[in-house]
């Protein structure tokens, strides 16, 4: 079985860790347009005993198990952009033990978002979609109190608010008023170019991410690698955590949620590095005898 890939972490560099957060948490279904697709089959009987990539027509890769293609839910063969993706999603599918969870192999969903395009969204849909969360930013509105928390926000989300406006060059800022900071039409126009230079799939990527954390500065942040998983994570729940401190938390579910949210977030994030990546991995995939 493909229980080891030949050195992942030099084929994969820093997805490393996102791989490791992506696989470690259960989690629920996507909720952007692969909805149907995990929630149509979330569990099922492991029908097969060995996983492995080859390379199609057009320099493409698919995914094997046993010797049957991978197909998607649309009926399409599932085939990926390049080596490393194939080798995550090949991990994804290995990692799977006496039941297949498909709740929880986001990179696949993903991919079958990106292959089969269900609401059928070109690029401009997919940006226009994502920057509809420019203007209800989670770091972009504060409350006024209590004290202690108006600080915390402060504190913890104008750091990475300025560093978006000065890496973007564009104005943000935040608001107390329930209807939010007034963006500047020349910010939307700034990230609209911006998201513009992504490929459909990982735009596909990214929106996931945006929809998960509901912040594109926090999800630029991540993706830029300005911000880590957990940083990301905790500060688009920066009120809920503080009211965890304060109040204390329900036994396992609070704790269950953050993982989800740090698995979907992962998955999102190594989904658009790996599709953004155009050059193959040089090394096999080595099988166990």
């Amino acid at each position: 079985m493909l229980r080891s890939i030949v050195r992942l972490q030099c084929q994969l560099g820093s997805s490393r860790t996102l791989l490791k957060y992506c696989s470690r948490d259960p989690a629920s279904n996507f909720s952007i347009q692969s909805n149907a697709y995990s929630s149509a089959m979330t569990e099922r009987r492991k029908f097969y005993k060995d996983v492995s990539i080859a390379q199609g027509e057009g320099g493409v890769y698919e995914v094997h198990l046993d010797r049957r293609k991978l197909k998607t839910p649309g009926g399409k063969l599932f085939t990926v952009p390049n080596e490393s993706l194939a080798v995550a999603v090949a991990t994804e599918w290995d990692a799977q033990k006496e039941t297949l969870k498909y709740y929880s192999m986001h990179l696949t969903t993903l991919c079958n978002t990106a292959i089969d395009n269900p609401t059928h969204r070109d690029k401009q849909q997919m940006i226009t979609a994502s920057l509809k969360f420019v203007e209800t930013d989670t770091v972009c509105y504060r409350i006024d109190d209590p004290p202690a928390l108006v600080e915390l926000q402060k504190n913890e989300w104008d750091p990475v608010l300025h560093w978006i406006e000065n890496r973007y060059n564009v104005e943000i800022g935040s608001s107390y008023n329930i209807l939010g900071p007034e963006i500047p039409a020349a910010t939307i126009d700034t990230f609209r170019q911006h998201l513009n230079s992504y490929n459909f799939w990982s735009l596909t990527g990214l929106e996931f991410v945006i929809t998960q954390l509901k912040s594109v500065v926090l999800s630029l942040a991540l993706i830029d690698r300005h911000l880590t998983v957990e940083e990301a994570v905790l500060l688009s729940r920066l009120e809920e955590e503080y009211q965890i401190e304060r109040w204390g938390s329900v036994e396992w579910c609070h704790d269950y949620d953050m993982y989800e949210l740090r698995a979907r977030t992962a998955a999102g994030a190594l989904f658009v590095q790996l599709s953004s990546e155009m050059s193959s991995v040089k090394r096999k995939l080595m099988q166990d005898c």
